[in-house]
């Protein structure tokens, strides 16, 4: 078997572009969200109008990924002797994680000469995405599976997600945070900043009075988490914003000398979650 013969895979919340995944041969398994009585999928389509839709006030619904999606998907490569390295939501978020964990176990039983690496991302949206696609050039530049994921377990805590919703009613809702802090947050007309912690769960770290105050703090991260920020390539994820996607941008550009920036849209599994209007700044720090 080659040095690189394996495939690199993971979930749509990844929030990665098609065409990066496309050129990266990444595997995406998408993930279903629910519109009323109607099941889609979460495979880049349409994000638009499922963002016109969130501000009607109409409330979708996510599902996880169960055990067998995950044995169907993964045997393809299994079949091909194709090694996997899955890199997954983080488990502080989602069950998905543990669900590839039995299947690794159902299918290593079937296929014991294969490798089937399975990473907690403790990340979600574009720092989980932040992490495939730093594996994916791993493994064009010649990496084995190995190196590609010692790489993800040593930077994954050092993967810091900032990002400030408009409210945290779609949070809360979601059993993402308690009712008490969204309350708290949403006081006074109050935007929450908030950030993932080492366990990959939500924590409300900081307020800040106005939209374009938010995205400053967000901003501001960079110069004490990462001091290195020019010699990385930044992630920038929205709720169906570009406009205030583009000012973060382009202040980062200015204030840190950042020359490397990939800016996608939040998803609609993720979207479910924060809303429109979410915008996420994820670097790579000394820690989160």
């Amino acid at each position: 078997m080659l040095m690189n013969d394996y495939v690199i895979v993971t979930d749509s919340t990844a929030d990665l572009s098609r065409e990066f995944t496309s050129e990266m041969g990444i595997k995406i398994i998408p993930m279903k969200y629910l519109i009323g009585d109607k099941v889609y999928l979460d495979n880049g389509f349409n994000i638009e109008s499922f963002y016109l839709t969130l501000r009607d006030k109409v409330l979708p619904s996510t599902t996880q990924i169960n055990v067998q999606e995950f044995v169907d998907f993964f045997s393809k490569y299994l079949k091909n002797n194709q090694d996997i390295l899955y890199i997954g939501f983080s488990s502080g978020l989602s069950g998905t994680y543990n669900s590839a964990l039995l299947a690794r176990d159902e299918l290593l039983k079937l296929y014991p000469d294969r490798k089937i690496k399975v990473i907690d991302s403790a990340s979600a949206s574009v720092g989980q995405g932040l992490l495939v696609y730093n594996a994916a050039l791993i493994k064009k530049n010649g990496g084995s599976i190995d190196e590609a994921e010692k790489w993800v377990n040593q930077n994954k805590l050092k993967c810091c997600h900032w990002f400030m919703v408009d409210d945290l009613f779609h949070l809360k809702r979601g059993g993402r945070i308690s009712p008490t802090a969204a309350v708290m947050g949403s006081i006074l007309s109050v935007k929450p900043v908030l950030c993932l912690d080492n366990l990959g769960k939500l924590s409300i770290s900081k307020k800040a009075r106005g939209r374009r105050k938010a995205l400053d703090l967000i901003v501001s991260k960079l110069s004490s988490a990462a001091p290195a920020a020019n010699l990385q390539t930044i992630f920038i994820g929205h709720g169906d914003v570009p406009e205030d996607a583009n000012y973060v941008a382009e202040k980062i550009k200015s204030e840190f000398s950042v020359k490397n920036l990939i800016i996608n849209h939040i998803g609609p599994v993720i979207g479910s979650h924060t809303g429109p209007g979410a915008l996420a700044l994820i670097f790579l720090g000394n820690h989160r």
